[in-house]
């Protein structure tokens, strides 16, 4: 499927800038389409141009971006077979495709160009492009460059059992990694190019009859319908066409992890590939997806379903517990021991911001620690976060600028918001914690009701796709219980997996 942005290709601009002869098919001149291809190029130093005789007398001009081909596949797949051959004659475009086929080595099998601006877009992916005197047909190569990172473990994602390799930066790559987990002809692939500039390859992946095929032709015309002059992350795709931009909740999953992404695709969830990035997006998804780690299913059912337990009460902890906090000890005294009451107040005693300001400043100052600590490098980064917060809040409580027991919370709060496995869904859980602290030193806990019943409202009426974001809560599904409330054993989901079997079958 062709992609339909709205953005004009500069490309086809200046093919059309340079007059009715760039625009035409291919020349049957070598000198006609060196000239076209010099004046699109124009200042690029990396174009090469070379004019040869391949099967011994024919007349032939090779062009190519010598930065992205693989010169060693170039020099023993192209050029040897090419110019160390006896000489054949060649009367038509039909014998010179077979000659062409015969000879080359299948890794550099051609393809066939009609005119120029087909010319432009092989040499921009890395192909090298084969004109012949008086053909009006041209041949491009697959003599791609093929270097790339080794595969090694996601930084963000990293875990206890299960692969220790991740997704990497090429689009080859990370298909094969799916197919080789995958291992049905119905496993989908389906390619878009979106970017007017960057000309970025993306990758629709889904296994048919098992995902909606409404979810998978909606996915495809948002991607297609991308107004963009480049894509360089997923991180755009993401915001492009996902359901509620403003909303601060991921409807969906971003992840490095091979194995989440097919165990997804089985579920009959879609995948969008980016080349040039390692993170895939998994969709549609619910709320509960930000709390289920892919080791979930690696471990006994019993620890797993603690664990997912414990992430739901210490998400809602980095959510409301400084909101909570601020509340009872500005509103609420009477809630809270007397013992405990005298405690609060003599370690606020001699500080002299209220509650609302001192949870702010040191809510503020600990996400800048943890900034910090991600931006910098890895040991020094580790460093600063630890050393800082250590230094930061001893010398505030010294200093009588924080009080301890906030010490305490906001120590709490950030402990809690690492337990979340989804990063997109801790940065929302972390954003919505600062309103909720506005409404309680406003309300009081009625404040914290209200705002908690608020977001409440905006889960409830969020979508991914078509998808209900609270699904299978809300509307309410009792099959699909078993694996959100708690992650029940593989044999109480037998039925689900059959069906998912007999689709596959």
């Amino acid at each position: 499927m062709k992609p339909k942005n709205k953005v004009s290709d500069p490309i086809q601009k200046k093919l059309k800038g340079l007059g009715p002869a760039i625009e035409s098919k291919i020349s049957d001149k070598l000198d006609d389409n060196e000239s076209a291809i010099k004046q699109l190029f124009v200042n690029c130093s990396d174009l090469v141009v070379r004019r040869l005789h391949i099967f011994g007398s024919t007349p032939a001009m090779v062009v190519y971006l010598e930065v992205l081909i693989d010169k060693q596949l170039w020099d023993t797949g192209f050029l040897e077979p090419l110019m160390l051959q006896d000489s054949v004659p060649i009367e038509s475009p039909q014998q010179l495709s077979e000659q062409l086929n015969y000879k080359l080595a299948s890794t550099v099998q051609p393809q066939i160009a009609l005119n120029i601006n087909e010319v432009v877009q092989l040499l921009l992916r890395g192909e090298v492009v084969l004109f012949v005197e008086a053909s009006t047909e041209a041949f491009s190569f697959k003599v791609r460059d093929k270097l790339h990172r080794q595969l090694e473990e996601p930084s963000v994602e990293a875990g206890i059992r299960g692969p220790r390799y991740g997704f990497i930066e090429k689009l080859e790559i990370n298909l094969t990694l799916l197919r080789q987990r995958i291992r049905t002809p119905r496993l989908k692939i389906e390619k878009l190019c979106v970017g007017g500039l960057s000309q970025t390859d993306v990758a629709i992946v889904y296994i048919e009859d098992i995902a909606h095929q409404s979810v998978v032709d909606e996915v495809k015309q948002r991607i297609s319908n991308i107004d963009m002059g480049s894509v360089l992350e997923s991180g755009y795709i993401e915001e492009l066409i996902s359901d509620q931009p403003y909303s601060p909740f991921p409807t969906m999953q971003a992840t490095q992890r091979p194995d989440l992404v097919s165990a997804s695709l089985v579920e009959g969830k879609v995948a969008v590939l980016i080349d040039g990035s390692p993170v895939v997006l998994i969709l549609p998804i619910s709320f509960w997806f930000g709390f289920q780690s892919a080791e979930d299913y690696y471990m006994k059912f019993i620890y797993a379903t603690m664990l997912r337990w414990l992430r739901y009460l210490f998400a809602f902890l980095a959510m409301a517990l400084p909101a909570i906090f601020i509340a009872i000890t500005t509103f609420h005294q009477e809630m809270i021991p007397t013992s405990l009451t005298l405690s609060l107040a003599a370690a606020r005693e001699v500080v002299p911001f209220p509650a609302v300001m001192e949870a702010l400043i040191m809510e503020i100052t600990f996400e800048a620690l943890r900034e910090a600590g991600i931006r910098l490098p890895r040991p020094v980064g580790q460093t600063i976060s630890i050393v800082g917060a250590l230094v930061i809040g001893q010398a505030a409580v010294q200093a009588g600028i924080i009080s301890a027991p906030k010490i305490i919370v906001v120590s709490v709060t950030g402990i809690a918001s690492f337990l979340i496995p989804n990063p997109s869904m801790s940065q929302a859980i972390s954003i919505i914690r600062f309103p909720l602290m506005l409404f309680a030193a406003s309300f009081g806990l009625y404040g914290v009701v209200v705002g908690l019943i608020a977001v409440l409202i905006h889960l409830v009426n969020l979508r991914s796709f078509g998808v209900p974001y609270m699904t299978p809560l809300a509307p309410f599904n009792l099959t699909g219980l078993s694996d959100v409330l708690f992650r029940a054993p593989w044999r109480m989901m037998l039925r689900r997996h059959q069906q998912t079997k007999k689709r596959l079958e």
